[in-house]
């Protein structure tokens, strides 16, 4: 082999051996993309629809297409609440979607065809507790959750009291501006288990367990 053909046939193992290389590369799998986030959630109403908005509560106002008019706000002592070109509304007693139709016939002033959302993401009003007493190891008024029956509550106080007459047990109920009365077996609820008098309560509901008459 002559110093020519020599010279050639390095050439040729090196080009071979640098586009084998660049082959090898390119073979490689990709970095695997960074998995996306999860968008966020919007807060979900955390009150059943009827529920009954009350001082304390804090409320977010949503206005569809008018950002500037959202707005999250707390239920004043006084039961009224201020938003933006709003003012001085009374909230308290109002279901939500209720408050949401007043607030809508305000901003029509302003506003072409609004339209509001009112949602309780704090409800922290006696109107959205249940109250227990009497005798039970620990009185005390408990946050209401949807679903909530007289078993659960009497289970979140600790239970009844050794002189507790849990048949003559009553839960008061306003309606309609006027107490309403309950009687509710308490002794074959929890003793018994008869779920049949398993009552459910509402907001606002006092559950009532008198002592044992000796």
């Amino acid at each position: 082999m002559n110093r020519t053909t020599f010279l050639l046939s390095s050439l040729l193992s090196g080009l071979v051996f640098v586009v084998s290389a660049v082959a090898a590369d390119t073979t490689q799998p990709a970095p695997a993309a960074a998995p996306l986030a999860p968008a966020p959630l919007a807060p979900a109403p955390s009150v059943t629809p009827s529920y009954v908005i009350g001082p304390g509560d804090t409320l977010q106002v949503f206005v569809w297409r008018n950002p500037e008019l959202t707005t999250t706000i707390p239920v004043r002592p006084d039961g009224k609440i201020s938003t933006p070109l709003v003012e001085d509304m009374t909230a308290v007693g109002k279901t939500p979607s209720e408050l949401a139709r007043d607030i809508e016939k305000v901003l029509a002033e302003y506003v072409r065809s609004p339209q509001v959302n009112v949602i309780v993401t704090q409800p922290v009003s006696t109107f959205s507790q249940v109250k227990v007493i009497g005798q039970v190891t620990n009185p005390q008024a408990l946050a209401y959750r949807e679903g909530m029956t007289v078993l659960d509550a009497v289970l979140a106080v600790g239970g009844l009291g050794p002189f507790a007459s849990g048949n003559r047990a009553k839960i008061i109920r306003t309606e309609n501006g006027k107490p309403r009365e309950i009687k509710v077996k308490l002794d074959n609820v929890v003793n018994k288990g008869d779920l049949a008098t398993n009552v459910a309560l509402k907001p606002g509901d006092v559950l009532v367990i008198p002592e044992t008459a000796f």
